[in-house]
């Protein structure tokens, strides 16, 4: 691995303009396909198995044509204190803007509130419902504005008016504010760690090329796979995290190769051989974690794994490509000043060169540096470091135990929204469990009286316990089928509508043996239910896959038993910490008004599966890119406790610049609008800090000081099975590192050759 990686260092430095203008061309390519193509939508969400969706595919079955996909906003009238929307004035207000809303282009119905009985029993408040041909990712911005204009002749009236529904969701605010912010906190990292505007610039040029290969890949693919907007946020954000990580480390190691004496073709070559090493096998990981998404058996959940993971594998490819071709074009540019002005004499070629320049940069502080400093007290305090982490994560993991799982709705938006205001507002006037009811259907074909069989339903779905009312039902053409609503007392959030919804299912052989017919429990609210229960099953299914196969690639990688292991307990800690921050703030409110939630409630159901699968990916980046540099000492010889001190010389700075950085570009999401990419950057800043700062820079090297040498123990037999991928580079090592241009080939190829031999 380390000799193919240090050929193509090589090759793309030598041949740095072949590769630049492939690189442009892929980009235009990809480009323009993308400006044909129609673009990303919210697309239909569906998930096989659960019952909710068997539901919808039969009312799919039975009622062809009756656009159940259309979009659909509820306009809602509030009259003044002391006045009913009953009153001469104030209905013939409504009545007006109703007529108004149905004169739009996109507008299939408009019902109208005194023909649908759609008033509250005090008569305060009312209720239009406006049906869209088109689903809610189609409907225009002229439309949303149509409906405030026609609004207005109510508010005239004195009337308080609001909309809500899916057709008043815009999908959000401003698109590339999140980037800006999170590219900007990077460039500032970037800096301060490489002290040169070359340096930090350069792994954001890589980063950007990918992600813009990576989103215009999404946007062409979008309409035959049915990509979602969702999609395209999610591979942004991985896309440029890791692209800038990855970059870093291989820009990292060529300024290192570069000080000890290195000739820049040679120093990348190295470069790409060792630290690109490192940086295939953490993209693996990654890819490994989101490409297991498919376990869960959710196909949106699926698409937007493949589509992050393939922004993860782009990524990779520009960091061992384009990242030396441009190294090729500027070989001094990213080095910091004292060196460029040391390469402007000869080149340190020799071996007692090297270790001259070595003792140079010890003298200089590198020897005495921040993370050779705490990794020699973790080294002398083990024990306590150790307790300290594993308690500490372990405390901020206790909320777990109250998760609750759910999709937040309108209820979760700030009220400064039409869509919060209308949804409080019909909560108040028409029950908590209005926001939320009940879709039931009753497949009756087969017996002999499908209306009395729909009655008997009905009839036994209205008299359980915390159901305050039953619409009258609606039968298909074929008159078999009908659907009818249950609206429950308690809110679409609340525990006991879940307890509800189990209970009607549970008295369903007594109802279906009474009635002579089957039915189904859907709708929004169930439908919720149901996503949270199948992401709780699949969640353990998931974990064992994804964390099996990443131990067996790390096993492959550290020829090591223990440490993967390690790698995975750290990993669980920091997640579950994580994940118990997230209830304190979205679900307990602990802090939630500094992130601009305004609503607590349930977790969003998909929340833990991506947060376990995109941090675990992550989580393995830091592992290789640290406990590489270890192992690469300790297998050069030295001794298990300087093998950590090594790792920490080379790459503590380095880790906690891409740490921080990746915590920039998840913050930065926070931003956002949207509930699900605030929760889900949120979550993600919170587990990179915890598992690259507590678990990666304090557990595992108290965790490796406290076993010594058994840290590196593989049984024999497993050590013959296993390949050897050289992740360390040691065949680069076993030839002067800067041979003579002439002799410089012929020592690659020895090396090759004895890693083949191995």
């Amino acid at each position: 691995m380390a000799t193919f990686l240090y050929r193509l260092g090589r090759l793309a430095f030598r041949r740095r303009r072949y590769v630049a203008l492939l690189w442009v061309a892929v980009l235009a390519a990809v480009g323009w396909g993308a400006l044909q193509a129609p673009g990303t939508s919210d697309d239909e969400f569906s998930m096989p198995g659960i019952e909710s969706q068997k539901a919808f595919d039969l009312m799919g079955q039975r009622f062809p044509g009756a656009a159940a996909d259309g979009a659909t906003a509820r306009v809602v009238f509030i009259a003044p204190d002391g006045r009913k929307v009953t009153a001469s004035d104030t209905k013939a207000a409504i009545e007006s803007t109703v007529r108004a809303l149905g004169d739009g282009s996109q507008v299939a119905a408009v019902e109208n509130p005194f023909d649908t009985r759609a008033v509250s029993e005090d008569g305060s408040t009312a209720y239009a419902t406006v049906r869209y041909k088109v689903p809610s990712s189609e409907v225009t911005d002229a439309s949303r504005t149509a409906v405030e204009k026609a609004a207005d002749t109510a508010r005239e009236a004195g009337l308080t008016v609001e909309a809500g529904g899916g057709a008043m969701d815009s999908g959000g605010g401003p698109g590339g504010v999140a980037e800006i912010i999170g590219v900007s906190v990077a460039a500032l990292v970037l800096l301060i760690t490489f002290g040169s505007l070359a340096a930090a610039g350069l792994p954001l040029l890589t980063a950007v090329l990918g992600v813009a290969v990576s989103v215009f890949a999404i946007v062409l693919l979008a309409d035959p796979l049915d990509l979602s907007s969702t999609t395209l946020t999610l591979a942004m954000m991985l896309g440029l995290a890791v692209g800038i990580d990855y970059a870093l480390f291989v820009v990292s190691r060529y300024r290192e190769e570069r000080a000890k004496g290195h000739a820049p073709p040679e120093a990348t070559g190295l470069a790409v051989g060792t630290a690109g090493s490192a940086v295939v096998f953490a993209g693996l990981t990654v890819v490994i974690a989101l490409a297991g998404l498919m376990v869960v058996g959710i196909p949106m959940l699926t698409k937007m794994g493949l589509a992050a993971a393939g922004a993860v594998v782009g990524a990779v490819l520009v960091a061992l490509t384009a990242v030396p071709a441009l190294l090729g074009f500027w070989p001094d540019a990213v080095l910091s000043r004292a060196d460029r002005g040391k390469k402007r004499g000869r080149p340190l070629r020799t071996a007692k060169a090297a270790k001259a320049a070595k003792a140079e940069k010890a003298g200089s502080g590198e020897e005495n540096s921040a993370g050779v400093r705490w990794a020699r007290l973790v080294l002398r305090r083990p024990i306590p470091v150790l307790l300290l982490g594993v308690l500490g994560l372990g405390a901020l993991a206790i909320p777990m135990a109250s998760l609750r799982l759910g999709m937040p709705g309108d209820e979760a938006k700030p009220t400064s929204t039409t869509e919060r205001r209308a949804y409080d507002a019909l909560a108040e006037g028409f029950g908590p469990g209005f926001n939320g009811p009940l879709t039931i259907v009753v497949d009756a074909r087969g017996t002999g009286d499908p209306k009395a069989a729909v009655g008997v339903v009905s009839e036994r779905i209205s008299g359980t316990p915390g159901i305050v009312s039953v619409a009258a039902p609606h039968f298909n053409e074929a008159g078999d089928t009908a659907v009818f609503t249950a609206t429950p007392a308690t809110s679409p959030t609340d525990e006991k509508t879940k307890t509800l919804v189990r209970t009607i299912r549970n008295e369903r052989p007594a109802t279906e043996t009474a009635a002579g017919a089957s039915f189904e429990v859907t709708g929004t609210t169930a439908l919720n239910i149901d996503i949270a229960e199948k992401v709780r099953a699949a969640l353990v299914p998931y974990l064992v896959t994804v964390v099996g196969l990443a131990v067996v690639l790390l096993l492959v990688v550290f020829r090591s038993v223990l440490v993967p292991l390690k790698a995975a307990l750290g990993f669980l800690l920091s997640v579950l910490a994580a994940l118990g921050t997230v209830v304190l703030v979205f679900q307990q409110g602990h802090g939630a008004a500094l992130l601009g939630v305004e609503q607590t409630g349930p977790i969003m159901s998909l929340m833990p599966i991506f947060l376990v699968g995109i941090v675990f990916g992550l989580a393995m980046d830091y592992e290789v890119f640290l406990v590489s540099r270890m192992r690469e000492a300790y297998v050069h010889g030295e001794p298990a406790g300087q093998a950590i001190v090594s790792g920490f010389r080379h790459s503590a700075r380095v880790v906690a610049a891409a740490a921080l950085i990746m915590v920039a570009v998840f913050a930065g999401f926070i931003g956002e609008s949207g509930s699900m990419i605030k929760m889900i950057g949120f979550g993600l800043a919170t587990a990179v800090l915890f598992d690259a700062f507590v678990v990666r820079m304090a557990l595992v090297p108290a965790v490796l000081a406290l076993l010594g040498d058994r840290a590196w123990w593989l049984p024999a037999r497993l050590d013959r099975i296993l390949p050897h991928v050289d992740i360390e580079g040691e065949a680069l090592h076993r030839t002067p590192p800067a041979a003579p241009h002439g002799e410089e080939e012929t020592n690659v190829r020895a090396a090759a050759g004895t890693e083949t031999a191995r």
